[in-house]
């Protein structure tokens, strides 16, 4: 058995949640037995980004014991176009 951690969070509310998962258990399976889903009602388990540890995995990916899964929000605003209107807004 593998011991991980899922995580999701939101800017006023975040989940950490413990499980111990069969070896060979992927990363996408083991976010749709989270039931984070249930906690977070606009949260897709099943297309939501995922990473371990900070770093984007694939959904296929296998779990190590110790690993965090990571369900990442949609980006609200594309970082490139945020970034060049915190420099025009300092110019004017």
């Amino acid at each position: 058995m593998l011991e991980i951690e899922v995580v999701y969070g939101l800017p006023d509310r975040q989940v950490l949640k413990t499980m111990q998962l069969a070896e060979g258990t992927t990363v996408r399976a083991a976010a749709l037995q989270s039931g984070l889903d249930g906690i977070f009602e606009d949260l897709n388990l099943h297309s939501a980004p995922l990473g371990i540890f900070g770093k984007a995995v694939k959904d296929d990916t296998p779990l190590r014991d110790g690993d965090r899964i990571e369900i990442y929000r949609p980006l609200q605003a594309d970082p490139k176009e945020a970034r060049r209107r915190r420099v025009l807004n300092q110019k004017g």
